[in-house]
């Protein structure tokens, strides 16, 4: 076939796709218009509901302003969920009126769904067609002012018990006294007379303290003091007739005994709020102006059940005296071996100062490092000091140090190895030293680990142990026990003596440049002792034998 024949094929196929096309355009342009005005108006009507476009449907209707307000409310207060309205019936009466009925399905998650019926009429109006508004043409019952909302249901908050039975944590009111400048025609006196009101409980709040936020954030409104209930119920008269105070209540999960205070608390937070989702319920609401919120959809939550902390009151409060007899940043961590329950983790100021320094700061180990070379050599056949960090990193795992934990509620660090550096706490230190990194929480976890013979599942709540991504195998029985000896020996007749007098102490004193370390096991409890830039050698000892005096005390001696 020639050139100018095949240009010609070419050309007829050319036509030919064109004609088919818009043929194709000029049926599907017909079968698109084949639908009444009213049947398009409710269509459009039902996918702008659909697209959540509340500015878009509302145009559609007889009163755009006030439908607009109705359905970006009704958007607003269902946000999370998911919407699909079907058309289920649609009459035309007459050339200039019609009815129609819709479906409206919502989904707020698995087995939460709210389905219902509405009806709706149109009405051909001198701007053409229109849905006839009504807020009940969206949800049944809406009109009357009333507004929609999905909210959570839950039923009574559970508490939270040590590992003695002692209660520990329970929801209470917290009363947050807040400074409003646009209603305080006096600062100086509203924060004097404040002042002298809260000096019996809080004497740090200062009408001169309160003065200079107040000038540092001219204008904005600020939280003077946060009070429990039962201390605010003997200043309410006074604290409420004081010009330009408001005070805020909010249910908040708070220690039962005030002198407990520890990191661990915010990670009992979280696996506290775990079981609350675990267990809410929802439903979706319609606000009455005068009867208040009227339940359409949903269930009541069941009630959570309470939970069994691992913490013990009598150990956290000997680890709250230790820290504090510390200058510098300080942290200790204690863990139960047999069961890798979290007993007791505390820092001082300094060390809150620079974050999560006993459960995730990393900082070079030095030589507290020293028994995991000695087993890596060991496992090896070689000397313990030509083990390459990969090496070290790999035996390390079998003593649970750097594995993938998941613990409900609880984030920590426990080591790194090399230079892949994601602690929360800046280190200084030369490249070498700080290819092993070691945590307070590591430090722990590596004593527990050798008591037990394995790594230890660490855990929060009792019956929620952690869960590991990838499990290490033991190390042989012969290696634990060259371990064990070895910290026999430490405490007995090495840098860690001066605890010899604690019976059954075993332990690791180690140091990286003016970082001080000590890890030891007294019973079934492993601890963990970290000291940023001691003032002293023995500093991370001694307080190490501050806590085991403490510990030794009866428990109504704190």
């Amino acid at each position: 076939m020639g050139s100018r024949e095949r240009r010609r094929v070419r050309v007829v196929a050319l036509i030919s796709a064109i004609v088919i096309c818009v043929t194709a355009g000029v049926v599907a342009f017909t079968i698109a218009d084949s639908r009444s005005d009213v049947e398009r108006l409710v269509d459009d009507f039902v996918a702008e509901l659909n697209e959540r476009d509340a500015e878009g449907a509302a145009a559609l209707t007889s009163y755009p302003n006030a439908a607009s307000a109705t359905l970006t409310q009704l958007f607003d207060g269902l946000s999370d969920g998911t919407v699909e309205y079907e058309i289920t019936q649609l009459v035309e009466l007459s050339g200039e009126s019609g009815y129609f009925t819709l479906e409206g399905n919502w989904n707020f998650g698995p087995d939460k769904d709210w389905s219902y019926q509405v009806d709706g009429s149109v009405k051909k109006l001198a701007v053409g067609w229109r849905v006839s508004w009504s807020p009940d043409v969206v949800v049944p019952d809406l009109g009357g002012g009333r507004t929609v909302h999905h909210v959570r249901t839950d039923a009574a908050p559970p508490k939270i018990f040590d590992r003695n039975g002692q209660l520990l944590m329970a929801e209470q009111t917290i009363n947050t006294v807040v400074l409003d400048p646009a209603k305080m025609p006096d600062p100086v006196l509203t924060t004097t007379l404040l002042g002298d009101v809260l000096e019996p409980v809080a004497p740090v709040i200062t009408a001169a303290s309160m003065q200079q936020r107040l000038a540092e954030q001219p204008g904005e409104r600020i939280a003077a003091v946060k009070l429990r209930d039962q201390d605010y119920q003997f200043l309410e008269d006074d604290i409420v007739a004081i010009p330009g105070v408001e005070v805020i209540k909010t249910p908040t999960l708070i220690s039962a005994d005030r002198r407990i205070s520890s990191p661990l608390l915010d990670s009992l937070r979280s696996a506290w709020q775990l079981e609350r989702d675990r267990t809410a319920g929802w439903a979706v609401t319609l606000e009455d102006p005068q009867a208040g919120p009227i339940q359409v959809a949903g269930f009541q939550g069941p009630p959570p059940p309470d939970l069994v902390s691992t913490l013990d009151s009598h150990v956290q409060l000997a680890a709250k005296e230790a820290v504090v007899s510390v200058g510098t940043p300080a942290a200790i961590v204690a863990i139960q071996p047999s069961t890798g329950g979290i007993i007791a983790v505390d820092v001082n100021n300094q060390a809150m100062e620079l974050g999560a320094v006993a459960t995730r700061g990393l900082y070079p180990a030095g030589s507290a490092m020293d028994p995991v070379r000695v087993a890596a050599g060991m496992a090896l056949g070689k000397d313990p000091a030509q083990v390459s960090t990969a090496e070290l990193g790999d035996i390390a795992r079998r003593l649970g140090l750097g594995l993938d934990y998941t613990v409900p509620g609880f984030e920590f660090e426990t080591a790194q190895f090399g230079q892949n550096r994601s602690g929360v706490v800046q280190f200084t230190g030369s490249p070498a030293d700080s290819e092993a990194l070691l945590s307070p929480m590591g430090a722990a976890m590596l004593a527990a680990s050798i008591a037990r013979g394995d790594a230890a599942m660490p855990m929060i709540v009792q019956g929620q142990p952690a869960t590991v991504a990838e499990p290490a195998e033991p190390l042989p029985a012969e290696t634990i026990d060259a371990l064990r000896a070895m910290m026999v020996d430490n405490v007995q007749n090495g840098p860690a003596s001066f605890l010899r007098g604690h019976a059954g102490l075993t332990g690791i004193a180690g140091d990286n440049g003016d970082d001080r370390w000590f890890y030891g096991v007294s019973g079934d409890m492993a601890f963990a002792v970290f000291v940023a830039n001691a003032d002293g050698g023995d500093r991370a000892i001694k307080m190490a034998d501050m806590f085991l005096r403490e510990l030794g005390k009866p428990a109504d001696a704190f």
